[in-house]
């Protein structure tokens, strides 16, 4: 009898698990295997910056390895790709930047549905971006960018990729005010500031995490940031919108994603442990020290945030017939 029970037992536990997907992979999670942070743009930038602050404190956290893997191109959509279609499983997760928001609507054909293939884990937090100039050029404030501007030909201007959030804004800006400017699209923050603390391309607009650290250092110097109050950390600074683009806000933002099949409990348990992270004094003090105000809190919030950046962008993105380059 004991033994008919323990049949039993088993085989309900087995056909339990069965009916449940995924349970058995979130029972075991993380211990398989090394968990991947796919960063969707290449060394250098902030998206590669955030994932290996985080990287090695949810190690420590889920006592699993935890490795970081570049994965750049088309403003993040390859790297962003191969998460979406990687196995849902618990262990590969994309570290996303603002561009993921833009993406929909100016790459139609991306092999991923954004919001239906990708699940938002946490919403790590936000930032304005800055437009810069190298310390030696004859631009010493917005004002002197918008009048070169006003002639043809106007000043050149880098951006980490076609399709980011800092090529929209700097479009959006120029279509709805008769301005003229050169976009020069880059792979990446990395190379971006390469060249622009170098002097090869005049303008730079990027995340502050991307651009403070070489306004610290007296190479670049920073012109304007793209939201709606001054940034704490660049006080000085003003606001596009206080320089006579009323209303005119563009945060830059980063957050993790995962496969939208994998299990939920593996997705609880992980914005869990991101929220854990994120409230590490040491984490927090270096997100800080970068200009990232964190955000965290739960999927769903992410998940609004998210939806509505798309909605937003898009909408921006027709009315003003922005193309990609």
């Amino acid at each position: 009898m004991r033994k008919l029970f323990y049949s039993i037992t088993c085989g309900s536990m087995a056909l339990a698990a069965l009916a449940t997907p995924g349970l058995g992979q979130a029972q075991t999670w993380p211990t398989k295997q090394a968990i991947r942070l796919v960063a969707v743009f290449p060394p250098g930038g902030s998206v590669d910056q955030v994932a290996r602050i985080l990287g090695p404190a949810l190690q420590q956290q889920l006592g699993q390895s935890v490795i970081v893997e570049n994965k750049g191109g088309a403003s993040g959509a390859i790297g962003t790709a191969a998460v979406a279609n990687s196995a849902p499983d618990g262990y590969t997760f994309a570290v996303v930047f603002d561009s993921h928001g833009v993406n929909p609507s100016l790459m139609p054909n991306l092999p991923y549905d954004t919001k239906k293939d990708l699940f938002p884990v946490i919403l790590v937090g936000t930032a304005p971006m800055v437009l810069a100039t190298n310390a030696n050029t004859e631009f010493k404030t917005f004002a002197d960018v918008v009048a070169a501007a006003k002639k043809k030909p106007g000043p050149s201007y880098g951006s980490i990729g076609s399709g980011s959030l800092g090529h929209v804004a700097m479009e959006l800006i120029s279509k709805n005010n008769g301005l003229d400017f050169t976009h020069i699209p880059y792979k990446g923050g990395g190379p971006l500031m390469n060249d622009a603390v170098a002097g090869h391309v005049p303008l730079a607009i990027g995340s502050i995490f991307l651009i403070k650290p070489h306004v610290d250092s007296k190479t670049m110097r920073a012109l304007a940031v793209t939201t709606g109050k001054r940034s704490p950390d660049l006080p000085a600074v003003p606001t596009m919108a206080e320089s006579g683009f009323s209303g005119f806000e563009a945060p830059a933002w980063w957050a993790v994603l995962a496969p939208a099949k994998t299990p939920p409990d593996i997705l609880k348990r992980m914005n869990e442990e991101l929220n854990k992270v994120l409230q590490n004094a040491d984490i927090k003090k270096r997100l800080d020290s970068q200009g990232i105000d964190i955000v965290g809190g739960t999927s769903d919030a992410a998940r609004v945030f998210i939806d509505r950046q798309i909605d937003t962008w898009a909408k921006v993105i027709k009315d003003n017939n922005i193309k990609a380059d």
